[in-house]
């Protein structure tokens, strides 16, 4: 796994709104397009081309997989940050205030009393 491209991934797809809406409603498009257009890029001058997503996080992140995302290594606070911003929304609709959030720390309770995985590179 290449934590730094899921945390790129990550980061850089919360932080631009167009990026995001694109993730919600097409996932699958988006992480192609954003291989593809923006992950290559280390700085705005520099390529590479020995990054890319393995086969579990690329399903993972076209699932909206969490869960399986934190538990590859990506860091926590970014995978509760992007999907806060894709599905707090509706479920504070549904379920009020936090709900999403709520969800996602018991979707994740079973790491309590645990080492969490590390988010080292």
């Amino acid at each position: 796994m290449s934590k730094y491209y899921v945390n790129k991934f990550l980061y850089q797809v919360d932080g631009d709104p167009e990026l995001l809406a694109a993730y919600k409603a097409e996932p699958a498009e988006l992480v192609e397009r954003w291989e593809s257009d923006y992950g290559h890029w280390v700085n705005r001058v520099e390529a590479t081309t020995w990054l890319s997503f393995t086969d579990d996080e690329r399903k993972a992140l076209i699932e909206h997989d969490y869960v399986k995302l934190f538990e590859l290594g990506a860091h926590f606070f970014l995978t509760l940050t992007i999907f806060i911003a894709i599905y707090n929304d509706d479920y504070e609709q549904v379920s009020g205030p936090l709900a999403f959030q709520l969800e996602y720390a018991s979707k994740l309770s079973h790491w309590l009393g645990k080492s969490y995985p590390t988010v080292a590179l």
